[in-house]
């Protein structure tokens, strides 16, 4: 059965020690910890500036946690399309490599098995089909990389990226061998994609975010989410899916997402997958 985890990022108000502190309080043992350029407590300039001192620092405050680490989420850039994995410019992919090859040694340092990144934009300087062939080129190194590392790599879809549609992801995930998906039914579902159509990316699933979303709401409370939970977690059971939903609600100034109470919703959507989990398992029992 899946096993639950919540982002650092979902408090980024509090320093580092007393989100990862809030998130154990709020009943998790495992952390997605996000190291993204926009993010308060997680720094991949700083990370690559002074790699072990840094790695030794977050293992102490994880410790102090009682926290494991469930996925290291790497954004280079602040904005998706800034130091993109398909940049058109040499230059800049040899500087994404360098900050992912930090990212990965993090996550193995920290003991986690779990690496998500972004699978690139659409480059106004280049064609459709170089865009796709750099990501795809890209994508296979870090794919080879996390895999000589014992660590299983995967890209989240997207609003604005390459895969921001079910079917480029699923064009993509076939173009690059051995890649997974962190899943996140939020960016279909607010584009107009129905669940239904996004149960179909369930068997490539390697990690799995969960929030409220609706139709044209990146993010909405657990009262007003139109996603299918519920059918989203029997298509996993079916699968044997034993990685983790992390509960993914985030504070930004970015389509609204500023604008709910993360601390509940984080609890009531937590609350109301157990339950489906549970009717499931008794269902399951009694068959």
């Amino acid at each position: 059965m899946p096993k639950f985890s919540c982002a650092d990022f979902t408090f980024p108000v509090p320093d580092r020690p007393a989100a990862l502190r809030l998130v154990k309080l709020l009943g998790f043992d495992y952390v997605d910890i996000g190291m993204l350029a926009r993010s308060s407590h997680f720094s991949p300039l700083e990370l690559q500036t002074s790699p072990q001192a840094y790695t030794a620092q977050v293992l102490r405050d994880l410790n102090a946690a009682e926290l494991s680490v469930s996925d290291v989420f790497v954004q280079i850039g602040v904005d998706p399309s800034e130091c993109a994995t398909n940049d058109p410019s040499p230059e800049v992919r040899s500087k994404s490599r360098d900050v992912f090859k930090h990212a990965l040694d993090f996550c193995v340092e920290l003991g986690c098995s779990h690496l998500t990144g972004l699978p690139g934009v659409f480059h106004p300087t280049a064609s459709r089909d170089r865009n796709l062939e750099l990501a795809a080129e890209e994508t296979s190194r870090r794919v080879a990389e996390c895999a000589s590392a014992g660590v299983r790599y995967a890209i989240e879809a997207h609003v604005g990226s390459i895969c921001a549609e079910v079917g480029s992801t699923l064009a993509f995930l076939d173009a690059v061998e051995g890649l997974t998906l962190t899943l996140d039914y939020g960016h279909f579902v607010m584009a107009g994609e129905t669940s239904a159509k996004v149960h179909d990316l369930l068997p490539f699933a390697s990690h799995v975010h969960v929030r409220g979303g609706a139709l044209g709401r990146l993010q909405t409370p657990v009262e007003e989410n139109t996603i299918d939970f519920p059918g989203m977690l029997a298509g996993l059971t079916r699968l044997g899916y034993d990685g983790f939903l992390a509960l993914e609600y985030v504070w930004v100034n970015w389509m609204d997402c500023n604008r709910t109470d993360n601390v509940s919703e984080t609890l009531l959507l937590r609350q109301a997958l157990e339950s489906n989990i549970s009717v499931m398992t008794k269902t399951i029992h009694c068959d």
